[in-house]
Parts: structure tokens; C-alpha cells; sequence
């Protein structure tokens, strides 16, 4: 079986596996999505074994795996309809065979240089900050405080960031930029969760400040890492945020 036939058999066994965590029990799901969790990243690396090698274990396949735990746990959210159900179960499957293609192109570029990789980067950008308006607003919908709030988005916050700012120059082995780059950035998003659980605000709004967030700084944190970071481009990404800001403060309530 080529690799392209095992993604996807992969994306068809992974969204039967998502439409399976709904049919247990309420009190077992969690325990059902942490299993999906652990068969996404055994088909994830069964799919992409060939060029798999080090630092790739991680960087490579944690995205496919928080991609399908975002999923189930934003699929609780949904109303219960088959048409929704049919529909959030298609768009995952396409997803997953977008995100392990995307995957494998970081992960052969990381042997030799490939024509598709900007364009994978642009793919995986867009699919991290997807991934995080799912984990992030199955976390604000919990009503938790907001210290809770600032370790959850922490925790699921920074695998995110450092898989993303290693796509950009797809080293072999974590360097010390990667590291401190990721953890600041990690610690701004837990200090805007932090400070947005505060304000009387919509979930859904919170959730979009936030991923704005982590638009901004991985944004001027991939530009950075590239040696492409202008002045044009840092007013750009902070023009966004001061947006977002406004518009954020204006539908508080």
C-alpha cells in the first residue's frame, strides 16, 4: 500500500473513530476521545512511517492527533442532528487527509528542499488556529475560572505553537530559539486567557480573541524565525490585533 492510500485510510478509519465517541455514553466520551487521541497518532505515523525520523515524531504527528481530539470535544457543542453530524464528519475526513498530506510535506522537506512547502506552511498555519478555536472554546464553554482557563489554554497552547514555528525551518533537533520563542508565546496566551475570562464576554468571542492572539505572535514569530520580519509586516500583524481589540471591547457586555 502506497503512502497516499494509507492517508487515506487513515482520515476514513479516524472519522469513523470520531463518529464512534458519540455513540458511548456521556460519562465514558472523554475517556472514548482519549483513545481517538491514541489511534490518530498510531495511524498518523503508520501513514507516515517512511521519512519519520526524531524530532518528526512529535513535531509531525501532533497536530493530526489535536486536530481529532479538538473535533470530538467541539462536536459535544453541536446540536444533535444527523445532517450536522454528516456534515462535521465529511469536513473532518477532508481535513485529516489535508493535514497528513501537509504533514508529510514537512516531513520529506525536512530531508531535501520541495516546491510545496510554502504552501504546506500556509495549510498548517490555517489548520493550527482552526485546531485552537476547537480546543479553546470546548475550554471557555466549561465555565471554569479563569485561572483554570490560563493552565488549559497553556497546556493545549503550546504543542501548538511549537509544532508551528518548527515547520518554519524544519530543524532536526529543538534548538534554543525554538524553545523560547514557543514558551513566550505560550505565556502571552495564557496571560490573554487569563484576562479575558474576565471580561463579560460570549464564548465564542473569547475563543476568536484568542486565536487572534496566536494569529499575531505566531505570525510575527514565523516571520522572525524566517529572517523576514519588516517593519510593513509587524504593523500589519499589530494593526490586526488592535482590530480584534476593539471590535472584542465593543461586543462586551
Amino acid at each position: 500500500m502506497n503512502k497516499r492510500s494509507k492517508m487515506v485510510l487513515t482520515s476514513v478509519l479516524l472519522t469513523l473513530g470520531l463518529w464512534g465517541t458519540q455513540l458511548v455514553d456521556i460519562e465514558a466520551r472523554y475517556q472514548a476521545i482519549g483513545l481517538l487521541a491514541g489511534v490518530a497518532y498510531g495511524l498518523s505515523a503508520w501513514a507516515l512511517f517512511e521519512d519519520l525520523k526524531g524530532l518528526e515524531w512529535f513535531t509531525v504527528l501532533i497536530l493530526p492527533v489535536m486536530y481529532s481530539v479538538a473535533v470530538a470535544l467541539f462536536y459535544f457543542l453541536l446540536p444533535e442532528r444527523i445532517l450536522s453530524r454528516i456534515i462535521i464528519m465529511g469536513l473532518f475526513s477532508i481535513g485529516m487527509y489535508a493535514l497528513l498530506l501537509t504533514e508529510n510535506i514537512f516531513n520529506v522537506a525536512a530531508i531535501r528542499t520541495i516546491q510545496l512547502l510554502r504552501a504546506a506552511q500556509a495549510v498548517g498555519f490555517l489548520l493550527t488556529l482552526l485546531v485552537a478555536f476547537f480546543l479553546w472554546n470546548t475550554i471557555f464553554s466549561f465555565k471554569l475560572a479563569g485561572w483554570w482557563n490560563g493552565l488549559f489554554i497553556l497546556i493545549t497552547g503550546w504543542p501548538l505553537v511549537f509544532q508551528s514555528l518548527w515547520s518554519v525551518n524544519l530543524e532536526p533537533n529543538i534548538t534554543r530559539k525554538l524553545v523560547n520563542y514557543s514558551l513566550v508565546l505560550s505565556w502571552g496566551l495564557t496571560c490573554l486567557a487569563l484576562m479575558i475570562s474576565f471580561w463579560q464576554v460570549t464564548i465564542a468571542v473569547a475563543s476568536l480573541f484568542l486565536v487572534s492572539g496566536l494569529y499575531v505572535g505566531l505570525g510575527l514569530a514565523q516571520h522572525a524565525l524566517s529572517g523576514r520580519l519588516f517593519k510593513e509586516t509587524i504593523k500589519e500583524y499589530l494593526g490586526v490585533g488592535v482590530i480584534v481589540f476593539i471590535i472584542t471591547i465593543l461586543l462586551s457586555y
